[in-house]
């Protein structure tokens, strides 16, 4: 930590920073995760510094970092770290996105875990920002007209199609007939309620 900080110190003024400087801080993020107060020395400087954005590049100091924030109970500066880091691992920092919001659910619900439907709920409430997922959210539903034929299907045809009709459907639509096979439960369980 001493020889971080002397680094640090001595390269301020230097633009980039050694690589050297952001190993090191790499390191000790993944070594200092049981010692909250050096933990929080390291990440006070790194953060105090001009030199902020080198090292959000870092997947490991973004993690440490926004569980830091978390931890003392930061979420919003959490998700501010997250919007504003550099680092390519975007499914992690996806990742850590949704980690910030399920604690701050738990924490204001005085929960201990969240069920697997509160975590969707969660996500679909908090989508990531553009700046983590460039390429926007999946979609999980079907395009309009592969939705269309499929209700035309099953209002003129069956709403209960035999495997060999699935496979067809499945083919023609560009789906796989486990897709097909679900879209037609889910439409009967519909059309019952």
């Amino acid at each position: 930590m001493k020889r971080f900080m002397a680094m640090l110190n001595r390269n301020k003024n230097k633009d980039p920073l050694p690589a050297k400087l952001l190993d090191l801080a790499e390191k000790l993020c993944q070594n200092l995760q049981s010692s909250s107060s050096s933990l929080e020395k390291l990440i006070e400087a790194m953060m105090g510094c001009k030199h902020k954005m080198y090292f959000l590049t870092n997947i490991h100091i973004v993690r440490a970092c926004v569980l830091f924030h978390i931890h003392n109970g930061q979420h919003d500066t959490a998700c501010r770290l997250l919007e504003c880091c550099k680092a390519e691992e975007k499914e992690e920092l996806v990742q850590l996105w949704h980690e910030v919001h399920y604690r701050r659910v738990m924490e204001r619900r005085k929960m201990d875990f969240l069920t697997p439907l509160q975590k969707f709920r969660c996500r679909k409430r908090n989508p990531p920002p553009i700046s983590i997922c460039p390429e926007g959210l999946k979609n999980r539903n079907y395009p309009e007209e592969v939705r269309r034929y499929l209700h035309r299907f099953a209002a003129e045809v069956t709403a209960n199609p035999n495997k060999k009709q699935r496979e067809e459907l499945a083919r023609q639509m560009n789906l796989q007939p486990t897709q097909v096979y679900n879209w037609f439960a889910n439409y009967r369980r519909r059309q019952k309620s």
